[in-house]
């Protein structure tokens, strides 16, 4: 499902800008979208589920206009959604709950409801656990169960966020498995601060900062923006003085490793090859220095 977005901006009260005239064409598959909070992540989520209407701009997503009554309500059928925190009834056992949110899809076939809800339960690992109380489950047992729902009805769209927050090693594994199946002829967003998430899942990805779209390409090109400006400084005192970015720090026997990311390396700085990390962050310095943000 193609969307694009052109001019898109959403002030709220106090002149406060959440998305400052952002362009963004996406054509199909799995989209990673990055940025700190505060980058505009949840309000561009938010538009595309119908939920927040823009203040200007033009939004399409699969041919429907969300700046109607009518296009918000198509874009709605097609939509699966995980939020960050989704609300489960805890007395209602899986099969239960996925019954119910089917019906309000509007999925009034019983055998139709009972087909598909067999199917995603086995899809995300939870037949077993299907009759168990949803108040009983974990919390990676619950974010499965919350894409099975998003699943619901085929969608065209999915938007999920924050998948793996809170999840132990063993289960954010599982999600990501989970997650790669869902491209295909499908739009999928995946929202995070996890960059692991991102690169295990994701072959393209969008990068806010304060509204304005600062990198939208491959996840490769990401990683290619730090090309030249990452170092390690190994010091036994504080870390290096400068202007750069400290991207994580390491002890070890002969002092502490810093890996930074600059345009002007500091003293005893060594080049060194670039992750996703070092792309995002470089990507963030020139997204701030570009909107003139100390």
């Amino acid at each position: 499902m193609e969307i694009s977005l052109q001019g898109l901006t959403k002030e709220f009260k106090g002149s406060f800008r959440a998305l400052d005239h952002l362009d963004l064409e996406l054509r199909g598959g799995m989209v990673g979208l990055l940025g700190a909070n505060g980058a505009g992540k949840t309000t561009l989520m938010r538009i595309l589920t119908g939920t927040v209407q823009a203040t200007s701009g033009r939004v399409v997503v699969g041919g429907h206009d969300l700046g109607t009554t009518a296009g918000r309500t198509a874009v709605k059928r097609t939509l699966g959604y995980l939020p960050q925190e989704i609300d489960m009834y805890p007395d209602l056992t899986a099969r239960e709950f996925l019954d119910y949110i089917a019906l309000l899809k509007g999925i009034d076939s019983k055998s139709a409801r009972r087909a598909q809800i067999s199917e995603l339960l086995e899809r995300v690992a939870l037949t077993e656990a299907a009759g168990r109380r949803v108040g009983g489950y974990s919390g990676g047992m619950k974010r499965r169960l919350g894409i099975a729902q998003a699943l619901l009805g085929d969608p065209g769209l999915i938007i999920v966020d924050e998948p793996t927050a809170g999840l132990d090693p063993e289960e954010r594994m599982r999600f990501r498995a989970l997650l790669a199946g869902l491209g295909g002829d499908r739009t999928v967003i995946l929202s995070t601060h996890i960059l692991d998430d991102v690169a295990q899942t994701c072959p393209e990805v969008a990068v806010l900062t304060k509204g304005r779209l600062v990198y939208h390409g491959s996840t490769e090109g990401v990683v290619a923006a730090a090309h030249g400006y990452t170092y390690t400084v190994t010091t036994a005192g504080p870390p290096p003085v400068g202007d750069h970015a400290v991207v994580n720090a390491q002890a070890t026997p002969g002092g502490t490793v810093y890996r930074v990311v600059t345009e002007v390396p500091p003293a005893g700085a060594v080049p060194v090859e670039p992750t996703l990390e070092d792309g995002y962050v470089a990507l963030m310095r020139r997204g701030r220095s570009a909107q003139g943000v100390a």
